[in-house]
């Protein structure tokens, strides 16, 4: 897919200084003439698969109700106020992913997925807001937008979405088929269909705090070095037998204060972390592997490209790849910097590259991570 305008008459950096994180813009014709990249029946066949994400979403009379899938069928399109979601079509389609790729001017440590959304005539998921970044490409039909950046960010106790309580716009726009609306994180919004339409939601990454920290408390366990055992052989008869002595509080604080993280420490893990494909996510290699030998003569013809579901990363002399992590010489920085920034290589690139890179490109291959051609 060649490069799309995406953001009108502003670049990404204009766009990063003036937008990102800071208020919505909405892009008449950021992709012109755009068509949807699949039709209502290739979304309902992939949302009847359990490692596909998707939820169904009916409303009528002020009553919500949402079904998650597997979906084993979808309501008549002649019935109004339904909306079917499906997560991750990027996944799944080559067109979607290559559509997803256009947003690369944010970093791929940020970049999410591609969700579609179908809905019929009246049809939404309410009132609310996103934690994250989120463009919203209109892809077929109308949708009329209502936004506003409220602080009361409260949701109806009881229902199976969170819908805001109290739901005050201050702005409403209707997109056509490839306009784009961009919001910010805690931004809310309201989008209902104008007729039968198409949105597809670029949506960002943003762990949690509490998130990070958890996992790279269990990431670090098994990295933590304490010898010795606790002992107290200056030990007092104890009065009050049930206090916890105040020298065995200091000695254990004293000792795990030398518990130190460095930066190299965090650069793995959030590598490891954020390069680690969502559990839904499943690699096939392919049936009949070619021979070590057969792989490289292909691939130095035909070059290599990462499969839509790897995600790679890089940072320094630590290369990322599906939430495993290396350290790379310098000889390989360049091949393997320009596989994850391109996520492909021509075969030539393939002539300067080591054994041991050889030897895991291959690996990569017999597991379904890269692809040849």
């Amino acid at each position: 897919m060649k490069k799309l305008p995406l953001l009108g008459d502003i670049t990404p950096a204009q766009f990063l200084r003036d937008y990102w994180h800071k208020k919505p813009l909405v892009i008449r014709q950021a992709i012109p003439g755009f068509k949807p990249l699949l039709s209502l029946d290739a979304l309902a066949e992939l949302a009847t698969h359990d490692h596909v994400e998707s939820r169904l979403v009916t409303a009528g009379g002020g009553h919500w109700n949402m079904q998650t899938g597997p979906l084993e069928a979808i309501p008549s399109t002649a019935q109004k106020e339904w909306t079917l979601l499906v997560q991750g079509v990027n996944l799944h389609d080559a067109r979607a992913d290559a559509l997803l790729r256009q947003f690369r001017f944010i970093p791929d440590a940020r970049l999410d997925d591609l969700m579609v959304s179908f809905a019929t005539d009246g049809g939404g998921v309410g009132p609310h807001f996103d934690s994250y970044d989120v463009f919203l490409l209109q892809a077929a039909g109308q949708r009329r937008w209502r936004i506003g950046p409220q602080k009361d960010l409260s949701v109806i106790e009881g229902l199976p979405l969170k819908i805001l309580s109290k739901f005050k716009p201050n702005e409403e726009f209707v997109l056509e088929p490839g306009d784009m609306l961009y919001l910010p994180p805690h931004y809310a919004h309201d989008g209902v269909a104008i007729g039968d339409c198409q949105t597809y939601s670029i949506g960002f990454r943003s762990p949690s705090y509490q998130e990070l920290g958890e996992a790279f408390l269990q990431f670090m366990a098994d990295s933590i070095d304490l010898p010795g055992r606790y002992a107290d052989p200056e030990l007092e008869a104890s009065a009050k037998p049930a206090e916890i002595p105040r020298h065995m509080l200091a000695t254990v604080a004293e000792e795990m204060n030398k518990v130190r993280f460095t930066e190299d420490d965090v650069t793995i893990f959030l590598g490891e972390h954020l390069s680690e494909p969502k559990h839904n996510v499943f690699f096939t290699g392919p049936a009949k592997p070619l021979a070590v030998g057969k792989f490289r003569e292909a691939a130095a013809k035909k070059g290599l490209s990462l499969s839509r579901k790897t995600l790679m990363l890089y940072r320094g002399k630590n290369v990322f790849i599906n939430g495993e992590s290396f350290a790379i010489g310098r000889a390989d920085k360049a091949t393997l910097e320009a596989l994850a920034n391109e996520r492909a290589l021509p075969g030539t690139a393939l002539a300067t590259a080591s054994e041991d890179v050889l030897d895991a490109l291959y690996t990569w291959y017999t597991d379904g991570w890269i692809e040849l051609g």
